[in-house]
């Protein structure tokens, strides 16, 4: 198959993750799939696609709003690349007009797909209806969620929208490597959070589980590893718990495999679903027990006490006292990991992704 994703997002987040590894898993498939990204996107997104390892590699503009010489320009390459593929993949809204329309100047049709990455409503309005019901052939949603939603709006038939999770290298993460950074207390288990420092990434909720563990006398010592806005009002609260001592914050991890290779305990604490939680499949891959909110993807693919244990969203109480559980029992910590593991190997896999994804290239591709 000959597949053209599209992309244009400006910095590294869970949607362009979900593209580049799609690509990246087709060609290993031994499938022709391009990339193309924006033109302005920040340094690290180009670094990042090519350390993943996607060889064939396109720009655009890709600007947001409308940009009738930017767009005119971008609507013209986007036509003649439609000419030598078979399928054409989008994931955002500038990208997914564009190529709609591509598709009717450009010549012979080509299947159009897109995929939803947010749980934020689309306005099903006559437009929408348009492009999500007639110009677009298959919808995928990286949860169930995400699926009903659309669904429930009325902006694609249910047989036209298909939840694909998943998309993790699972080969990039060794269930059987430890690594203990420096400056870790010495025989203190871990209990770590991979994310990025935003309020819906649920840090605040996870520091008062600290403060009463802390009270409770149970030892452990707590890893932020990421950056983000609130940083400093994390520090704050910290201090406030009087966790100082307890709680460390790494800033940017470039290495995801190495900081979860850290971690005895991993936390998934989300207030809110964020959509693919790559780092809720990061950590079930590199077979951490995991303690997750129960929202979006985890609440679809872990089951509480086999895969993973799972707590109500923004309840410190309960979050503190799963964390207590998997640090008392460390056979349960040694059967979630693996049980975590395998789940990611058995349909959440960037290369069971890369299946589907083809499977359904396939079908869309055959001849009426």
């Amino acid at each position: 198959m000959r597949v053209l994703h599209v992309m244009s997002c400006r910095g590294w987040s869970s949607d362009a993750y979900w593209a580049a590894r799609a690509v990246v898993e087709l060609e290993r498939a031994g499938h022709e799939a391009t990339l193309v990204c924006r033109r302005d996107a920040r340094p690290e997104v180009s670094d990042l696609i090519r350390d993943l390892g996607a060889t064939r590699v396109e720009i655009l503009a890709l600007r947001g709003g409308v940009r009738p010489i930017d767009d005119a320009r971008d609507l013209r390459r986007l036509a003649g690349w439609c000419r030598a593929t078979d399928v054409v993949h989008v994931h955002r809204g500038k990208e997914h007009w564009l190529a709609a329309l591509a598709l009717r100047v450009g010549g012979r049709r080509r299947p159009l797909v897109r995929t939803r990455h947010i749980v934020q409503a689309i306005r099903p309005h006559a437009l929408n209806r348009w492009l999500y019901g007639r110009a677009t052939q298959r919808t995928v949603t990286v949860t169930e969620a995400i699926r009903r939603q659309m669904v429930a709006a009325g902006l694609a038939p249910a047989d036209r929208v298909v939840t694909l999770p998943g998309g993790v290298d699972a080969r990039a993460f060794d269930p059987a490597r430890t690594v203990r950074e420096s400056g870790r207390p010495a025989g203190v288990p871990v209990v770590g959070v991979l994310s990025g420092l935003r309020v819906m990434k649920g840090h605040q909720i996870v520091i008062e589980a600290a403060r009463r563990l802390a009270a409770a006398g149970r030892a452990f010592h707590l890893v932020f590893a990421g950056r983000g806005p609130m940083e400093g009002q994390l520090r704050e609260a910290i201090r406030d718990a009087h966790v100082v001592g307890r709680v460390a914050i790494d800033g940017y991890v470039p290495d995801a495999a190495r900081a979860l290779a850290g971690f005895d305990v991993a936390l998934y604490p989300p207030l809110e679903s964020d959509g693919m939680s790559r780092a809720l499949l990061e950590s079930l891959a590199a077979g951490r027990p995991v303690v997750a909110s129960r929202v979006g993807l985890a609440a679809e693919v872990i089951t509480d006490g086999e895969t993973g244990l799972l707590v109500p969203a923004g309840d410190a109480e309960a979050l503190a006292a799963a964390i207590d559980r998997l640090l008392a029992d460390p056979a349960l910590c040694l059967r979630l990991g693996r049980a975590g593991r395998a789940l990611v190997e058995g349909s959440l896999s960037g290369e069971r992704l890369a299946g589907r994804l083809a499977a359904l290239y396939a079908e869309l591709a055959r001849p009426a």
